[in-house]
């Protein structure tokens, strides 16, 4: 076997484990975290790939690193692997401080975009290939391969060769095989971003499925929203080598700290926000009432920000931050339609709002007419610099 087989990257990470021991999972609900990283640097001559980043993981918990590409989440995830040095920082894993220990010795299981399996190898020796094969462990090594294979749905095909599965089922095997030394720690760098939509959509929920079953520690890597507020506990959205804010799927989609994170985390409303001489806000020379808590009130003028869903339709007269508006176009999206709107007075900032099918098939909406009132409902208002 080649050295220099993408494979070998995988293989140096797992410590073998004596299969005669039984498996114990890690338990959530610790005060302590399990993992803690505390300003983590690391520079590419000129370039800062990660900027002093610190983040806690709970044991049991699941967490993504959300960002775009070159933002640093996959520099951060290996170099807690320990596959890639750092400038600076500490890392500790349960209790250990694992900053500057070889890979082998830092107890996690990783999982590559790339699948990284041995085509040489069959699923089963490719599953068993962390575990420790020595001498009276042998049929508890081929009970744990078994066990795995049965946990991801693949009982049966031991002696099948990955040239023979298709990509979910690689992917699965690659999973069994990191899970298959009971590492403390799952680690997994944009594990289906390979697949096709529909299979991606599948293995995310069963990828969730075995990680709160097993309760063990996971770290995962993504760029797709969608991906990581399905699966995550919590999300950690970084930009440019620094984590923006870090929260649950709610409170990133709702309560974004930073422009950014609205702007990335889901669709995006930004128009053209001003303040009148006596300091009240304005959009499109009307006034406009905001949420205190979401404005910084010695902004003169800003961007004003909302979802979609945040913009009502044919609102009541005495609705707040009523605008007359033009519909552009309107998209059918099943049970939802987007609407694209022009608020008049602002013809260079298109406004999206998600409306309910049904309701635009009765006409209630309106969406004849050449021109109909809206509203932003002040909830669902943020303004950033």
């Amino acid at each position: 076997m080649s050295a220099g087989y993408s494979g070998d990257r995988f293989c140096h990470c797992l410590r073998p484990v004596p299969i005669s021991q039984p498996v114990t999972n890690p338990t959530s609900g610790s005060a302590t975290p399990f993992l803690s990283v505390r300003q983590i640097s690391r520079r590419f001559g000129a370039f800062t790939a990660l900027d002093g980043v610190s983040l806690d993981v709970a044991q049991g918990e699941f967490v993504c690193l959300l960002g775009p590409s070159g933002c640093g989440k996959t520099t951060l995830l290996r170099i807690i692997a320990g596959l890639e040095a750092h400038d600076g920082g500490q890392i500790v894993a349960g209790g250990r401080d694992i900053s500057n220990l070889p890979p082998r010795e830092r107890d996690y299981g990783i999982v590559f975009q790339s699948y990284a399996l041995f085509p040489n190898l069959t699923v089963a020796q490719n599953v068993g290939y962390g575990l420790d094969a020595s001498s009276g462990n042998r049929a508890r090594m081929q009970e744990r391969v078994s066990e795995m294979l049965a946990l991801v749905d693949l009982t049966g095909s031991d002696a099948k060769y990955p040239s023979q599965l298709s990509g979910g089922q690689q992917q699965r095997v690659a999973l069994a095989r990191a899970l298959a030394p009971a590492p403390s720690l799952l680690l997994l760098d944009e594990p289906m971003s390979a697949l096709d939509a529909q299979v991606r959509e599948h293995l995310r929920i069963e990828l969730r499925r075995l990680q709160r079953k097993l309760n063990v520690t996971t770290l995962m890597v993504t760029h797709d929203q969608d991906e990581a507020m399905a699966m995550a506990d919590r999300i950690a959205v970084m930009s440019n080598g620094r984590i923006e804010q870090t929260g649950s799927p709610a409170e990133i989609y709702s309560r974004p700290a930073t422009g950014f994170v609205a702007g990335f985390v889901g669709q995006a409303n930004w128009l053209p926000l001003e303040r009148a001489e006596d300091g009240t806000p304005t959009l499109a020379g009307q006034p406009l009432l905001l949420d205190p808590a979401f404005t910084d009130s010695g902004a003169f003028q800003g961007r004003l920000f909302c979802r979609p869903e945040a913009v009502t339709l044919h609102p009541d007269d005495d609705a707040p931050n009523r605008h007359l508006a033009r519909v552009v176009d309107q998209i059918y999206l099943g049970s939802r339609t987007r609407v694209t709107l022009s608020i008049d007075g602002l013809a260079d900032a298109p406004l999206v709002a998600e409306v309910a099918s049904s309701a635009l098939q009765t006409g209630r909406n309106g969406l004849g007419d050449s021109k109909l009132w809206i509203a932003l409902e002040r909830d669902g208002l943020r303004v950033y610099a």
